[in-house]
């Protein structure tokens, strides 16, 4: 039994310490009640006169002659047991965002109805709540997270659907009558800086859109997926709205996903956060930002989401790949590849771009498949994007000394169907596989090279191509032939008369094999040997130094106007030069046992020594 001294106010509860706690009165406490490991000793007219669960408690007591009650799991446990007896006791109750919901579920627990009593403590907080909580955007917020703790009763007594909705109701608030605080730290305004000129001490920045999205970063996925949903179910905020604030969540619930990676922890609970976020995007395209889809995607890759999450994101991308960079479509391949990057995902992701201009099929209501004809969705230039894109995405890959040939070429025959008014982004792709690769077969050589079409070269790239000693004698040959037509045509002359062979080669397409008559097929697609290349040398080292000269001896457009002039000379007279073809083609029929060598001269030089004196190996490079 627990006494206090006579004239003192029981206005709180005391507590000797050893998880005892007690009221201090003249009376002398009848009933003990056991929550948890903390002992209350307390009367039972206050607690029976408002609970109606104490009084079943306290009467089976009774029958057992006992005067202590055991209470095991009540929600909230001792703590929200004693905002309940001080209530009874008619003490001050402090309520707050913190232990509202605690005070609430034990009060249920503990039948505090307005049956018992009029003006019960169920009766108090729900208009705590209805007057206060709901009210305010942050503790909302705050009492929404508090719910997770009081689960499942919190969900019954609809505490959680009421926060959330209160939260919802807030977020599509129009931005005029926001007036409250809120957290919005990821871009800095003028004013905020200081810098605003018409900063007069007075602030009255305007409130962004996504005012609200960095305060619910703070709930767990499960409710925020909640507060999302009803949010769009009211149909108020704009789809961008709605992206920006997925956006940020990701960025602050996955830990790496900036860099597109996602760092050790909980991957279970990683991969809800993923599957979850991906399924609240919302299906307008541009919601989101391309690059933000695909950090999506490879954080779905890393914690194995499932298929239905990635397929979903591949859509999503292939729709608005032209604002993707190189950078982005670097996936990681799957941990036991050998290859570096996961090029399957990206073909998945162009073919999808793609089939946005592909012919669509409707059912007739006889259940028979008709073809009709879509207005392609796609302009020329998101698919010249693409193209450079994918262009320049083949020279990343291109680097990885286990990139499967295949896997490159069937990527880049996706887009070979984009026409592109140049192929230097592809030459240089094919060169920087050439030379990270240079154990490939002829066969191997002419596929990929069969890529490119030589017509659509630049003067710089024809330059380089010319020297580039890991392209087969063909393209060479075939950079040459075309470079003279393009000078031709511009000219208005006619082609000059080549060797039949020369010809013979150029009749048909780019990347025709068929050739001179006096040249073996194999031949042509060797690797050009030093002899064959070295004809050339003098007259393009002559060329590069004429360039130099020129370049700086002029300024302006006038300046480069000439070099670009002096080159297209040069090279119209290096072609019309049958000398050098005889040379070529003599070198052939005396050199075919060496016409496959990986070991030509590099024409980098300008220098005939320098080129002796250095290994050509150490000297190329690629077109950048």
């Amino acid at each position: 039994m627990k006494f206090m001294k006579l004239g003192s106010k029981p206005d709180t509860f005391q507590s000797d310490g050893n998880n005892v706690r007690y009221v201090a009165s003249e009376l002398a406490t009848d009933i003990t009640v056991i929550v948890g490991d903390v002992k209350f000793y307390l009367h039972k007219f206050p607690l029976l006169s408002k609970s109606s669960c104490l009084q079943k408690l306290v009467a089976s007591s009774n029958e057992e002659k006992s005067d202590e009650v055991q209470i095991s799991d009540i929600p909230g446990g001792p703590v929200a047991f004693e905002m309940c007896a001080k209530f009874c006791y008619a003490m001050t109750v402090t309520l707050n965002a913190y232990n509202v919901v605690a005070a609430r579920c034990a009060a249920e627990y503990l039948g505090m109805h307005e049956t018992i009593e009029k003006g019960n403590l169920i009766y108090k907080v729900d208009v705590f709540l209805n007057s206060s909580i709901f009210r305010s955007w942050k503790d909302s917020i705050i009492v929404l997270q508090t719910t997770k703790s009081m689960l499942p009763l919190s969900e019954e007594l609809k505490v959680v659907s009421l926060c959330i909705d209160a939260v919802a109701i807030k977020a599509c608030v129009d931005v005029s009558n926001v007036d409250w605080s809120y957290t919005y730290n990821r871009r800095k305004l003028p004013e905020e800086n200081g810098n605003d000129p018409n900063y007069n001490g007075v602030r009255s920045r305007p409130v962004p859109k996504d005012w609200w999205v960095e305060d619910l970063c703070e709930l767990e996925i499960d409710l925020y997926k909640r507060v999302i949903m009803n949010i769009k179910t009211k149909g108020i905020l704009s789809h961008e709205v709605i992206g920006e604030a997925l956006k940020a969540y990701s960025y602050r619930r996955l830990p790496g996903f900036s860099k597109g990676v996602i760092h050790s922890g909980d991957v279970v609970k990683y991969r809800s956060t993923v599957d979850t976020i991906v399924w609240l995007l919302p299906a307008e395209k541009g919601s989101v930002s391309c690059s933000f889809l695909l950090k999506l995607l490879k954080a779905a890759i890393i914690v194995d989401s499932g298929e239905t999450a990635r397929e979903q994101l591949v859509r999503s991308i292939g729709q608005q790949l032209e604002e993707a960079s190189v950078n982005d479509l670097l996936i990681r391949a799957p941990e036991g590849e050998d290859a570096l990057y996961d090029v399957d995902t990206v073909q998945k992701i162009v073919k999808e771009f793609l089939m946005q201009d592909q012919n669509a099929e409707i059912e007739s209501d006889e259940n028979e498949v008709q073809e009709i004809q879509r207005p392609g969705i796609l302009t020329d230039a998101s698919k010249l994007m693409v193209a450079k894109l994918i262009d320049a995405y083949l020279a990343e890959i291109a680097k990885d000394p286990n990139l499967p040939l295949s896997k490159f070429v069937n990527l880049a025959e996706m887009v070979s169907c984009i026409s592109r008014p140049a192929h230097d982004g592809l030459y240089r792709a094919i060169d920087m596989y050439l030379k990270e690769h240079p154990g490939i077969s002829k066969s191997e050589r002419k596929r990929i090279c069969k890529l490119m079409d030589c017509k659509k070269l630049s003067v710089d790239a024809c330059m380089h191509a010319v020297q580039n000693e890991r392209l087969p004698l063909r393209v060479v040959v075939q950079v040459l032939f075309f470079e003279q037509v393009r000078v031709a045509a511009s000219s208005g002359s006619s082609t000059p008369d080549l060797p039949k062979g020369l010809k013979d080669l150029n009749s048909g397409s780019h990347g025709s094999s068929r050739s001179a008559a006096t040249n073996p097929e194999e031949d042509w697609d060797a690797v050009a040997t030093a002899e064959e290349l070295k004809a050339l040398k003098g007259e393009l080292a002559a060329l590069r130094l004429s360039n130099g000269v020129g370049g700086s001896e002029r300024n302006g457009v006038d300046g480069r106007n000439s070099v670009d002039k002096a080159a297209i000379s040069k090279m119209k007279g290096l072609l019309k030069s049958k000398r050098i073809f005889t040379k070529i083609w003599s070198s052939k029929g005396a050199q075919g046992e060496n016409s496959g060598s990986d070991s030509s001269e590099s024409l980098g030089s300008a220098n005939p020594e320098e080129a002796k004196s250095t290994p050509s190996r150490n000297r190329r490079h690629s077109v950048s």
